[in-house]
């Protein structure tokens, strides 16, 4: 533990790692007060597009913890950064929430449901049969079609939902495009988080609960990986993946166990 401990820096998933739903998990305040106290360098990342940073912050202070808007990165803002270095000042068709399209406008790509050069979905309660006919037809007229995140299902306080890769999949077989997936496990997420921190892949430990997302991500970006078993990976599922994380715990609260 004193190997994680040495860390300057953490990249931490959020859902499954440091809630479910609205329920902050076990250990967490003790594991985030540490960081903090610690002097840690740390930024939240969540393959999720539906809150701004600010949201985000929200829904921790309502947990008790008060963590800043800085400390926040979002699929939606990689999209958004993606985009804007792919092809500055574009336009996109957008199937999503508010914190999609407002993180798309910070990077000055504006919305355009005629011509757009992009199709970008994100999860979104929204979604509708007439949306899904527009994103056609502008796929089928040229667009570029872009998911926020891959993730088939995520996990609300209902029970199991669809997230933007079942959302997305009606469009990609109507059209025989496929997306490109900007949020993990691609690579250029936890590059982002990287950045944010100003750190380098040794200094950090990428802490997820997801083997198929978060660990094969960490590992890609040549990071110390931390599996939690408080997610969607069960320790009986670790042995069918051809990879392994570094460490595995069965909570963050273990980080900062028995710290005197």
């Amino acid at each position: 533990m004193e190997n994680i401990r040495n860390k300057k820096g953490f990249i931490c998933d959020m859902d499954g790692v440091i809630y479910h739903g609205s329920k902050i998990l076990d250990g967490v305040a003790e594991f985030v007060n540490w960081m903090i106290e610690a002097d840690k360098k740390f930024v939240f990342l969540t393959n999720s597009p539906e809150r701004t940073p600010h949201e985000l912050s929200m829904k921790l202070e309502r947990m008790g913890l008060s963590v800043s808007p800085d400390c926040f990165y979002t699929s939606a803002m990689a999209t958004a950064e993606f985009l804007n270095t792919q092809s500055p000042g574009c336009t996109a068709y957008v199937i999503g929430e508010a914190s999609l399209s407002k993180a798309l406008y910070d990077q000055k790509i504006y919305m355009n449901d005629v011509n757009p050069e992009y199709v970008v979905i994100g999860e979104t309660r929204t979604y509708s049969f007439e949306k899904i006919e527009k994103a056609i037809a502008l796929v089928n007229n040229g667009a570029k079609l872009i998911g926020t995140n891959p993730d088939t299902v995520g996990v609300t306080e209902k029970g199991i939902m669809p997230a933007t890769g079942s959302l997305i999949a009606p469009i990609e077989i109507a059209t025989g495009k496929k997306p490109y997936f900007v949020g993990k496990p691609n690579p250029l997420m936890l590059r982002h988080g990287l950045r944010k921190l100003g750190c380098h892949s040794d200094e950090i430990a990428f802490i997820g609960d997801r083997m198929d997302t978060d660990i094969i991500a960490g590992i890609e970006s040549n990071i110390d990986t931390v599996l939690v078993l408080t997610g969607v990976t069960a320790r009986e599922d670790i042995g069918s993946f051809p990879y392994r994380p570094k460490y595995i715990l069965d909570g963050v609260g273990d980080i900062v166990k028995n710290i005197k």
